[in-house]
């Protein structure tokens, strides 16, 4: 089994606040920490109401102070939101204060709906400049060259490590050109990941940050003592799903007994394939369908998503997949 980490939205269950929900992913990374995982990343989205994690480096702050050894980092910044020289400025406070644990993945979406871009101060063509930027970032995070009028402080010469984060082919030969590791949005776009994989790989040209490919697959697994309970649980997930496509999201629900009542046909088939690398069911269920899934993509790592309503059963997955990852041999570890 590769190294397990987990992706947190900071969800914010129906009934509850954006400070319970920050306070719910300060203890998951606490637990995660003490369960082996490797990483705890959190994700930039703008103008939701399910979601607290839209000022992602001062949630990162947060975690990392709340934790000793766990990587921190980001699943990602949308980089075209922000001048390069914000993001080199954060994450290198961030590097300074929590040295050796704070990773930036960045993606080029812009995490957010096109009247929440206006919002943003955002200009519609700054997707277009995404590798251009990239490299503005791995120049502030460089040693400072001789003549440099701007660098990042702190930040130059931290050497902080970036992933780029994609859902499509784009990222995949970015991340290969540029000779980064490569965190795919399977998680929730699953269509175009095995063709992702088999272009950054074989496409990788060797960095300084990177001497061979290294990449992590997004999933969802949702684990609990039984399969029955287990696919009870998920149903937060599909109506979080089920909501998008009605334009209709909101804070998490909570779980019902019967999600085929919830959603239409079209509805369902639409969410089993944005959800299709999902992993619900016991101990048993889920360590199959993984070893099945790490076979068929060689993932290096796996990041874990886990949207769970009740706060015990959201830990309780998490150990369930630590104590199913223990039992497999680990593989090699990036950074």
């Amino acid at each position: 089994m590769p190294p397990l980490s987990v992706l947190d939205l900071a969800p914010v269950p129906q009934g509850r606040t954006p400070a319970d929900a920050l306070r719910r992913t300060l203890a998951l990374a606490q637990h995660a920490e003490r369960w082996g995982y490797r990483r705890f990343w959190l994700a930039e989205h703008h103008n939701m109401v399910g979601i607290a994690s839209a000022a992602t480096s001062v949630v990162i702050g947060y975690v990392a102070a709340g934790t000793r050894t766990i990587r921190v980092g980001s699943g990602g910044v949308m980089l075209p939101n922000h001048a390069p020289l914000v993001i080199a400025e954060q994450f290198g406070t961030l590097a300074t204060l929590f040295p050796g644990r704070i990773d930036l993945g960045v993606g080029r979406a812009p995490g957010t709906d096109q009247r929440t871009l206006m919002a943003l101060r955002r200009d519609n063509s700054a997707s277009d400049h995404f590798p251009q930027d990239v490299r503005e970032l791995q120049a502030l995070f460089g040693p400072l060259q001789p003549g440099q009028v701007i660098q990042a402080v702190p930040g130059t010469g931290l050497e902080v490590p970036i992933w780029i984060l994609g859902s499509s082919l784009f990222g995949a030969q970015l991340a290969a050109a540029f000779g980064l590791p490569f965190a795919f949005a399977s998680h929730f776009a699953p269509d175009a990941l095995m063709q992702a994989l088999k272009i950054y790989r074989a496409s990788f040209q060797p960095s300084e940050q990177l001497e061979r490919p290294y990449a992590m697959v997004g999933i969802n697994v949702v684990a609990a003592d039984t399969d029955a309970e287990a696919r009870r649980l998920f149903t937060s997930t599909q109506q979080s799903f089920a909501n998008i496509f009605r334009g209709t999201r909101g804070q998490m629900p909570p779980p019902i007994d019967d999600i085929e009542a919830y959603w239409t046909p079209m509805e369902k088939a639409q969410v089993r394939n944005m959800l299709a690398c999902s992993f619900v069911g016991s101990p048993d269920t889920i360590r199959r369908e993984l070893a099945n899934m790490v076979a068929a993509t060689g993932a290096d790592e796996l990041m874990v998503a886990g949207a769970i309503y009740d706060d015990a059963a959201r830990l309780r997955s998490y150990e369930i997949l630590a104590d199913v990852a223990a039992d497999a041999p680990r593989e090699r570890r990036y950074g």
